[in-house]
């Protein structure tokens, strides 16, 4: 299983933030919030992880994770997405990353309290999403169930919701994922949508939909942001993190501090 973390995007509704970095590198709380994803990831024993950035900001990124896990044996590796062209993308940029395994892909803005590890390394073949309800469905694509649990439906950001859960950014899916996206029609909106990709795995039958109930945000507006570092904060989300990033946190703090003393 390898890890694909989407970072790129432009964050135009958290201006003026973004106009000097890229939205997910913004802090949650105490850390940026790439870290959230990465954890996630990590937690659940991945170590190839592609990250999916914008050209504007990929120094950025490189600065700061270019190095740090390498000797954890965390292979961190880069590929810059010129434009925002739909979630899907992220597998057709990293095909070659992927080289026909399985994969994981964890949308840089998205924060989770969940334990995603049992999930990931269950996963045997087909897809495999998440369902969490919510109070504003219509922002997000909506799964609708039956009441045996079910799925009847996917939609992204209806009108008016067959249900209450929403589909996170979390998503794991078999090695067939890059040519599925390779062969999407963009939406309306001309993007690729990711919920064509749900779609194409409910129709063969190979979908798991499993809820969550944990915490989660989409930090793309300053409220939410906002509501995320508090709930970290309050909920010591980082204390929970994974050995490998805490500590690798810390050393890349020392060596920082280090070599600021030794400029002066």
């Amino acid at each position: 299983m390898k890890g694909i973390i989407l970072a790129g995007g432009t964050g135009t509704r958290l201006l003026p933030l973004t106009a000097v970095t890229s939205k997910q590198l913004l802090p949650v709380y105490d850390r940026p919030m790439v870290f959230y994803p990465l954890n996630t990831l990590i937690s659940a024993g991945i170590r190839d992880i592609l990250l999916v950035v914008s050209p504007a900001n990929s120094g950025d990124y490189l600065n700061l994770l270019g190095s740090m896990f390498r000797k954890y044996d965390v292979r961190i590796s880069f590929v810059v997405q010129k434009r925002p062209a739909g979630l899907p993308e992220a597998f057709i940029l990293g095909e070659d990353f992927l080289d026909g395994g399985p994969v994981t892909l964890v949308l840089g803005d998205n924060i989770f309290e969940d334990d995603f590890s049992l999930a990931i390394q269950s996963f045997q073949s087909g897809g495999r999403i998440f369902a969490k309800e919510v109070v504003d469905p219509e922002r997000f694509g909506v799964v609708e169930f039956d009441a045996d649990g079910k799925v009847l439906s996917l939609e992204e950001k209806p009108a008016h919701p067959k249900s209450r859960f929403a589909i996170p950014g979390a998503y794991i899916f078999d090695g067939n994922v890059s040519e599925i996206a390779k062969h999407l029609t963009p939406s309306e909106r001309g993007e690729l949508e990711i919920v064509d990709i749900h779609k194409q795995y409910f129709t063969e039958g190979v979908l798991d939909v499993r809820t969550i109930t944990g915490a989660w945000f989409d930090t793309g507006t300053h409220e939410a942001l906002l509501a995320a570092s508090v709930y970290a904060k309050e909920h010591r989300l980082a204390e929970k993190f994974h050995p490998i990033i805490n500590e690798a946190i810390q050393e890349f703090n020392a060596e920082f501090k280090k070599s600021v003393s030794l400029s002066k």
